[in-house]
């Protein structure tokens, strides 16, 4: 098993339980309330730039 996930296999993920990009970004948002540094880390462990991350968690908050 590889140790990171890319971000199109983690969306396909939510995808497949029926999460469409607004559950997505709800999803999103409370990951940042809850746990903004682990949202970031997982953000990061999904290999994501810091500009993306940096985006992501701004429309998230």
């Amino acid at each position: 098993m590889k140790g990171t996930v890319t971000v199109d296999e983690w969306v396909a993920r939510f995808r497949a339980v029926g999460l469409d990009d607004g559950a997505m970004n709800k999803w999103h948002s409370l990951f940042e309330r809850e746990n903004p540094s682990g949202h970031q880390s997982f953000l990061e462990w999904l290999g994501l730039s810091q500009e993306k991350i940096a985006e992501i968690r701004s429309k998230s908050a």
